[in-house]
């Protein structure tokens, strides 16, 4: 559905997206909302990610974008730093950041699935580094 207002458009996305349609890592699936193929958008990608019980993804990073996250239920947590020695975790309610190019390490060291929103822009870039 959408809606022209003053040379653009306003509109609803019902659900998100399959995860095969944007860049993944292991242990987190992906599914967009808000992204170029659902609504058009070209500076921002939002989405529900699924973080898989007592899985860590491989060492990535996002390129240029910036990772903001809000986590609805379970635990994620973050490694990055030389070696990934350092990390963050998050619970329900709580906020991630993670900086552009930043090397990092995510996922779910715990029994239950965790679960939040996530918006990257300009996009949800995925560069996967060697394991």
């Amino acid at each position: 559905m959408s809606t022209s207002v003053g040379g653009g458009q306003v509109k609803v996305v019902h659900g998100t997206q399959p995860a095969g349609t944007t860049a993944q890592t292991r242990g987190m699936e992906r599914r967009p909302g808000i992204d170029g193929n659902t609504a058009g958008a070209s500076k921002i990608w939002l989405g529900h990610v699924t973080c898989v019980p007592n899985t860590m993804g491989p060492p990535h990073h996002h390129g240029e974008a910036e990772t903001a996250a809000y986590v609805l239920k379970g635990r994620i947590r973050v490694y990055f730093g030389e070696d990934f020695k350092e990390y963050v975790e998050a619970g329900p309610g709580d906020f991630i950041f993670v900086p552009a190019h930043m090397h990092h390490i995510e996922g779910n060291p715990y029994d239950e699935p965790a679960e939040a929103i996530l918006s990257r822009g300009p996009d949800n870039i995925v560069i996967n580094l060697g394991e």
